[in-house]
């Protein structure tokens, strides 16, 4: 038996979805820039390859993964998802 609960406050939550909300984050890198100089294009991209897995070498799959990637999904129930659309990133001051 599949059994919800908020993550929020861990309180149970109805199987049928009649009282939770659920939500779904995609965090992602931002583009850069897709200009390139003259610079650029002649630097010794072989040395900067080497270097770049070379450190990706050092890192878990699930590092390497945040910095490109991440999605989320969260399970609320009504007293949290209140809470989560006065402050979704919680980490931040609450909007005035």
């Amino acid at each position: 038996m599949i059994r919800y609960r908020c993550d929020g406050c861990q309180t149970d939550l109805a199987r049928d979805g009649s009282n939770h909300f659920i939500i779904k984050i995609d965090a992602f890198a931002a583009a850069g820039r897709l200009e390139f100089t003259k610079e650029d294009v002649e630097r010794d991209h072989e040395a900067e390859i080497r270097k770049l897995l070379a450190d990706l070498a050092r890192q878990s799959p699930d590092e390497i993964e945040d910095q490109v990637y991440r999605a989320l999904r969260f399970d609320l129930c009504p007293a949290c998802h209140r809470g989560f659309l006065k402050n979704p990133l919680g980490c931040l001051p609450a909007p005035t």
